[in-house]
């Protein structure tokens, strides 16, 4: 993952990235918009700041919409969705275990090891890489009240330099979250430094009650 700076803004959006875990720019490749927005001290300039970078360089938040009410309001559930996808993160070709097995740091080969097992073990489904960096289980539509919509995988990780990103907010999920160990929280996913510290047979779980709230939203 190639090692590029933030661009220049305020120092409360610089900050607001370093405290979630994010040191260099590819790191946001495939993050979804909504969740950064929501960061202390982010606001729509640093966002848009951050979008034109990435976008240098190919890469897209995985949920990358100019109109910031579209991203604050979230799905639609009034518009009707035409199929068509809007989403720069797509799935790839890549083989999600090749690319574990090519990470730069030991301690991201094996947190993807692990979680390679477990997701597939609690989703029954196969790995996809979502973008460079994300490894994805299922996928599902979304349209925003903008309009936009396109195609996001229904849970995920990713192993990054500075965390593990874990993919699997389900709806209430704070009775688990309370005995799950050491972890930081976003909008929709979880930031994990220390994989030894967290109880798996919680994470487990986690996973699984995540994965039936988004398999019922599909029906």
């Amino acid at each position: 993952m190639a090692e590029i700076t933030f661009p220049r803004t305020g120092r409360p959006a610089l900050d607001a990235l370093a405290n979630a875990g994010y040191t260099h720019l590819a790191e946001l490749d495939g993050v979804p918009m909504r969740e950064v927005l929501a960061l202390h001290g982010m606001g729509p300039q640093g966002v848009g700041a951050l979008r034109r970078a990435m976008a240098e360089h190919g890469w897209a938040f995985a949920d990358d919409d100019p109109s910031v009410g579209a991203v604050q309001g979230g799905p639609s559930a009034t518009r009707k969705a035409t199929g068509r996808n809007d989403n720069q993160t797509e799935p790839t070709a890549v083989d999600p275990v090749e690319w574990v097995e090519s990470l730069p740091k030991p301690r991201q080969v094996e947190q993807g090891r692990a979680m390679l097992k477990l997701f597939g073990e609690v989703t029954g489904e196969p790995a996809r890489m979502w973008g460079p960096s994300m490894i994805g289980y299922g996928s599902q539509h979304y349209v925003y009240e903008s309009g936009r919509e396109g195609d996001a995988m229904r849970l995920g990780f990713s192993p990054r330099s500075t965390s593990l990103t874990l993919y699997v907010l389900g709806s209430e999920p704070e009775p688990l979250l309370d005995r799950l160990g050491p972890h930081k929280r976003g909008v929709s996913c979880l930031y994990v430094t220390n994989l030894d510290k967290i109880d798996l047979d919680v994470l487990r779980e986690l996973i699984a009650k995540a994965w039936r709230d988004a398999t019922a939203d599909l029906r």
